[in-house]
């Protein structure tokens, strides 16, 4: 096929068969699961325009990173980072725990695994792709300036040369290579809240029993049988609100008080940033059944809940994970739905 000579139908196909992974990587620059998807659509509405004048200097999958790259860029000229609870406050004992909303575009998104991560059979590359969407690893990219955060991704995530990197950026690999040595001393000095989680892929015995215990302690409610999964030290955070809290007394303080209305809710297993997670349906008094309250993100380490993560805003993160807006209480069909 000559190059800028593809059928609208050939050139489609071309274009979707990269879509997961810019997704990852738009993703990674940006933090935000909608702006990733916004700046993917636009890479490939920008390929589709200017396709004729691609010569084949570079292999299409390369041409469409640097159209990604110069998208992120664009729109990290604002300056918003994304961030976590922890990155803005100081844990907050129970005692003064106040629910305090801050703007969606404060916070750093959870992202389905289907969308971001491609199916590949090399299971060393599959745990780096994992790794590299986890909670932790985000919040540290977003400490990175935008070119230094590419040039960490595309090295030491993608296994992209220097030599490549440096055509993408249009820059030397004397400046690929310093990019990457600064990105890596600002990453070692900061040891971000969940870095420290390590989950097999798949997960192994323990930590399958782990979350089978998970389940059984929050769905019936049980703060003893809870505590025993919980490190001593484990977060919990709640974005949109900026509250988060940390040890066992006052996350389960929390959950009896103002997280009280969870009681009796229902878990279903969703893969999200590389992790196990559920999505939380809690009782619907109104109609019956369950309604959409959360999103979870767990960290594990040495068998304990390191993070207890809760994306509240299920207006927005149900429909990207699939998932339905109510549930029914026959327990049959909540089992369907999982």
């Amino acid at each position: 096929m000559t190059y800028g000579t593809a059928t609208p139908t050939e050139l489609d196909t071309q274009l979707e068969a990269h879509r997961t992974e810019l997704t990852g990587y738009c993703y990674r620059m940006l933090g935000s699961s909608f702006e990733a998807e916004d700046a993917v659509q636009d890479t490939m509405v920008r390929a589709w325009r200017s396709y004729d004048k691609f010569e084949g200097r570079s292999s299409l999958r390369s041409w469409l990173y640097r159209i990604a790259t110069n998208v992120c860029l664009d729109m990290l000229t604002a300056g918003n980072k994304r961030a976590r609870p922890m990155d803005l406050t100081e844990s907050t004992p129970l005692a003064r725990a106040a629910l305090s909303p801050r703007p969606d575009n404060t916070w750093l998104e959870p992202m389905p695994d289907a969308r971001v991560l491609p199916t590949t059979e090399d299971p060393a590359e599959a745990a780096i792709a994992k790794e590299s969407v986890r909670l932790a690893f985000m919040a540290a990219l977003q400490k990175l300036p935008a070119k230094q955060r590419a040039v960490l991704i595309l090295r030491e995530v993608l296994a992209w040369k220097a030599s490549e990197v440096a055509e993408l950026l249009d820059t030397s690999v004397a400046s690929v290579n310093s990019a990457l040595q600064r990105a890596r001393a600002t990453l070692a000095e900061r040891q971000e809240p969940g870095a420290e989680a390590a989950v097999s892929d798949p997960l192994d015995e323990d930590q399958q029993k782990l979350l089978d215990r998970y389940v059984a302690a929050f769905e019936g409610y049980d703060m003893t049988a809870l505590t025993a999964l919980l490190h001593e030290d484990a977060v919990m955070t709640m974005p949109p609100f900026d509250l988060w809290l940390t040890g066992v007394g006052d996350i389960t303080g929390f959950m009896t008080t103002l997280g009280a209305p969870c009681a009796g809710s229902r878990l279903v297993p969703v893969q999200v940033n590389g992790l196990p997670g559920f999505a939380q349906y809690k009782p619907d008094p109104e109609k019956g059944g369950f309604s959409p309250w959360a999103v979870q993100v767990l960290e594990i380490s040495d068998g304990r809940i390191t993070g207890f993560h809760c994306f509240l805003d299920t207006q927005r993160w149900f429909p990207l994970f699939d998932l339905p807006l109510h549930l029914e209480a026959e327990p049959d069909q909540v089992q369907e739905g999982a």
